[in-house]
């Protein structure tokens, strides 16, 4: 499966918003870019689709940027997808019966169609919350693992 650089990116913002915006203090986008590593430009597109679908709130200003519209435990990675992907299935043939002549036939259809729920189930049961609380949790681990020992 390959997750679009759009919806991984989104992910990196939503997470970052979810660490620092504390309190639904707005997060500069110059900061979320340096940390998750975003192109600036590209990060302003994320952003306004992630505004769009309701993810994300923005506040113009000196202390202007964005924050997480509603709670981080709320936002699921398929709501993420939903916002920042436009294909539906995994497998092409099952948007469209016309795309593949073995569609009547096809020995592959029924694997293809547990992956995808599989999949699916993961995305739909991950949430940016628990994905902020593992990223914490490895940071403060690499932190604590590499702190000089002359210090």
């Amino acid at each position: 499966m390959h997750v679009p650089i759009k919806v991984d990116y989104g992910v990196r913002a939503l997470i970052d918003l979810a660490i620092y915006g504390n309190e639904g203090e707005s997060v500069r986008a110059a900061d979320t870019s340096r940390r998750a590593s975003i192109p600036k430009a590209y990060l302003a597109q994320v952003l306004h689709s992630l505004r769009r679908s309701g993810l994300v709130k923005s506040t113009r200003g000196p202390n202007g940027g964005h924050a997480l519209a509603i709670p981080p435990d709320q936002i699921r990675l398929s709501d993420v997808m939903d916002s920042l992907d436009s294909s539906e299935n995994l497998v092409q043939c099952f948007e469209n019966s016309n795309f593949c002549v073995f569609q009547s036939c096809c020995a592959q259809k029924d694997v293809w169609k547990n992956v995808e729920d599989a999949v699916f189930s993961i995305l739909d049961s991950t949430t940016i919350d628990m994905l902020a609380a593992k990223t914490k949790r490895i940071s403060d681990l690499d932190f604590v693992l590499n702190v000089p020992t002359n210090v």
